[in-house]
């Protein structure tokens, strides 16, 4: 496979779901645009599932909502895992709230279209999500890479892809696809993110996948605004227009209904022809374990 299409969706939370059945149908709307453009994986945001605060049961605190969109996404993840093999393309169905025996971790869900569950969890939390006063969330422990339809993929969740340490360990890896769903309360968060995942694709020559959510959660009490756009960024070569940008939507808040959707294509074969030699400086997965510090 020369090229791998992937549909990126910045899904607004202002949909505001009147159930879980409703949440479920709206996703199910957009597997079947992503399949209907041709596209092999549907990516969805970080805390997609923020916008089911919008049924939530009266009284419910802000120290609570994790627990309730835990025991939502609990239910969520079996009325998704069929739509794959339905619709003949995987779904990255975001990352949800799950409960675990060290406590809620932030956990990207992969539904692949040869019927496997892949679960990343967020491996570096903000101080907001790790605060006792509002999520009080685990950080996870584990990297996982793993195969998607050929391509050698990794998740690093919003955070995640600002952490050098992280883009060390995969380098060894020799990733050819970086998902990257985020959760961006304002514009430099925004530019955070998707600053360093173009910085990423060029580190590890690579094409690196960024979408996040949009708009206001109905009863939200947490994040007023979520700032996004979509992005799928390759190393800054001549073979890929110089830039580094295959294809890119610019920001939003979504307060208008706006919700970012692009759908572009990796091309595998340049990226691995690179890789091999035919970039112009890439030293290829290179160690500074030789390298001291001197103090001077």
């Amino acid at each position: 496979m020369s090229q791998y299409p992937i549909a990126l969706w910045s899904f607004n939370l202002g949909r505001a779901p009147a159930s879980l059945q409703d949440f479920a149908g709206q996703i199910e709307e957009g597997m079947r645009r992503a399949a209907a453009d041709g596209a092999k994986l549907l990516m969805l945001p970080e805390y997609l599932i923020e916008c089911c605060l919008a049924f939530k049961p009266d009284g419910l605190r802000p120290e609570e909502e994790m627990a309730f969109l835990a025991d939502v996404g609990a239910k969520l993840v079996p009325l998704l895992e069929t739509m794959p093999e339905r619709y003949g393309i995987s779904l990255l169905a975001g990352s949800m709230p799950v409960k675990t025996p060290a406590g809620i971790a932030n956990t990207a869900v992969l539904l692949t279209a040869d019927g496997r569950q892949i679960r990343q969890d967020k491996l570096c939390l903000t101080p907001f999500e790790q605060s006792p006063d509002t999520w009080h969330l685990t950080p996870g422990t584990e990297l996982k890479v793993f195969e998607l339809d050929g391509l050698r993929t990794a998740i690093l969740i919003c955070l995640d892809i600002e952490m050098p340490a992280l883009s060390g360990l995969l380098a060894r890896e020799k990733p050819d696809l970086i998902l990257v769903p985020s959760m961006t309360e304002k514009l430099s968060g925004y530019h955070r993110v998707f600053g360093c995942a173009k910085a990423r694709a060029v580190e590890l020559m690579c094409a690196v996948a960024v979408c996040g959510v949009v708009g206001t959660s109905k009863g939200t009490t947490q994040n007023d605004t979520n700032v996004s756009g979509a992005a799928l960024y390759l190393p800054c070569e001549e073979e890929f227009g110089f830039s580094g940008i295959a294809a890119e939507l610019p920001p939003t808040d979504g307060s208008a209904g706006e919700e970012p959707y692009l759908v572009a294509c990796v091309p595998l074969g340049q990226l691995r022809a690179l890789k091999q030699g035919q970039a112009e400086v890439w030293p290829g997965a290179w160690s500074a374990d030789h390298v001291t510090v001197a103090r001077v």
